[in-house]
């Protein structure tokens, strides 16, 4: 009984030479061709935060790379009323360690009022500092994870973060960066930071 069933029944190569088999193979070859070219395409559409930091758009001057975060960080420091704010300036690369595109960072310290509480002070002037600068068009972003009452704030491209120094207590900290837009090559370059204290106040 079971050799008629085999005899019978069509084996897998006549099974495949029949017209539904092939109908349904051809629509699952054509499935998967059509699916593949709508994902190149799509992601042809689409490209990658890599791919634009590559290729952007607008690019700026060294200058103008500058004055986005230093501009900033003065009116961050004015609208706060911070004391004894110093800053340093560096182009930093937004890809690896040296190469374009680059953006302006501003590493800002402030010193905490002479007889003030530490946390009390920072807890407040982080607070001072949010609710000033969203009064001006910023917008206040995710807290930074690692700070006790950090503030995180973005407007028109740049992004600033203060939190008190875990280091030094009794001083705050703000770093600025801007957009990824300046082209110039540096990599041969051997600047560092760059004093801007003078320009913040």
């Amino acid at each position: 009984m079971a050799e008629e069933l085999r005899a019978s029944s069509p084996g897998r190569s006549e099974w495949l030479r029949t017209p539904a088999a092939r109908a349904l193979l051809t629509g699952a070859l054509s499935m998967s061709l059509t699916l593949g070219g709508a994902f190149l395409a799509v992601d042809r559409l689409h490209s990658s935060p890599a791919a634009a930091v590559e290729h952007n758009a607008h690019p700026v001057s060294d200058e103008q790379t500058q004055a986005e975060v230093v501009e900033q960080a003065k009116r961050l420091v004015a609208a706060a009323g911070l004391q004894n704010a110093t800053a340093g300036y560096l182009l930093m690369s937004c890809k690896d360690r040296d190469s374009p595109p680059y953006q302006g960072a501003v590493y800002l310290n402030f010193a905490l009022p002479a007889g003030a509480h530490t946390d009390t002070y920072f807890q407040g002037i982080f607070e001072h500092i949010a609710a000033t600068m969203v009064a001006r068009g910023w917008h206040e972003g995710t807290p930074p994870n690692q700070h006790a009452f950090g503030k995180t704030l973005s407007n028109d491209g740049v992004t600033a973060v203060v939190y008190r120094d875990d280091d030094h207590p009794n001083l705050g900290v703000a770093r600025l960066y801007g957009q990824c837009r300046d082209m110039t090559d540096h990599r041969s370059d051997t600047t560092g930071w760059v004093d801007i204290t003078d320009q913040i106040r």
